[in-house]
């Protein structure tokens, strides 16, 4: 181990145990792809993040947590077959801004052979793990739009159906029954425009596309409605039914974040405010026009 400023030594023993977790998960993720080619993008990127912890660790001498490292490694493999590989590297990549930004604050602190090392790591850290990431190349990318597109509009759409029906009847079986009607016509008729913006779009089957749409929104749709089926208080299923899409939310915005690099945050709060605000609006609309009409007697 090289002798050190404390400074020097607390930003090589972060780096160096962040360099070594990333090691082993992008090792672990290599072993459980079957594309060739991810396959290998994968292995670079191991082999990069172990060239970078040796790196550190010549100035933090730290004994990693392997144990720990490893059933963190394989939560990501689970998280990688749920959502792709492209996702989790994504998400390992997140906070490398700051990290730049402690690698630079000790450059001064190294020799010079040190500091050439370092800004080799730091341009590996800036552009190329992101480039070799982009080389994943999974369909999950390429259509992520078509999914965001189902979801969004599913949870939105059916939430305010959902809302609607509070002021025009007490049965749950109606409510859930007029949501699956709404989502599943709605499903169709995204699903068609969906295919038909993939037609204009280079590189994207029409029919995956259609496919990706339609499939997230009768997903969302039956999570959604789940609730009135399951539970004898419509007031109760509604708000089952909020939670649900407040989760939704939660899962989508969140991958959206990642994938596009963007503040998680701000679009979660965004999202959840559309929900929440067009389920108050339509619950209104439904008990002025319930109460109009004399629906929620009729309807019972």
């Amino acid at each position: 181990m090289v002798e050190v400023g404390s400074d020097l030594q607390k930003v090589a023993r972060e780096a160096a145990l962040d360099e070594y977790r990333e090691y082993v998960t992008y090792s672990a993720l290599a072993r459980a792809e079957r594309n060739p080619r991810r396959r290998s993008v994968l292995l670079r990127l191991a082999e990069q993040e172990l060239e970078h912890f040796r790196f550190w660790n010549k100035f933090a001498g730290v004994a990693p947590p392997v144990l720990r490292f490893k059933l963190y490694a394989y939560f990501m493999v689970f998280v990688r077959l749920l959502l792709g590989a492209t996702f989790v590297a994504k998400l390992l990549e997140r906070g490398e801004v700051e990290a730049v930004g402690r690698y630079r604050s000790v450059l001064p602190l190294l020799p010079d052979a040190d500091r050439e090392a370092l800004l080799k790591i730091i341009a590996d850290e800036e552009g190329h793990e992101r480039a070799l990431i982009d080389q994943l190349d999974e369909a999950v990318v390429k259509y992520m739009g078509a999914l965001v597109l189902g979801l969004a509009d599913a949870i939105i759409e059916i939430t305010a159906a959902h809302a609607g029906t509070l002021g025009t009847t007490d049965s749950t079986v109606v409510a859930g029954v007029i949501g699956l009607i709404v989502g599943v016509g709605a499903a169709i008729s995204m699903a068609s425009a969906s295919y038909l913006q993939a037609k204009h779009e280079v590189g994207k089957s029409p029919g995956v596309a259609a496919l990706a749409t339609g499939l997230s929104y009768i997903a969302a749709v039956a999570l959604l409605s789940l609730p009135y089926f399951l539970l004898h208080d419509v007031y109760l299923a509604f708000a089952a039914s909020i939670a649900v899409g407040i989760f939704l939310a939660f899962l989508l915005t969140f991958q959206g974040a990642v994938y596009a690099e963007r503040d998680f945050k701000f679009e979660f709060l965004q999202t959840v405010g559309l929900l929440l605000g067009t389920a108050f609006l339509t619950y209104l609309l439904g008990d002025w026009l319930g109460s109009m009409f004399g629906v929620k007697e009729l309807v019972g």
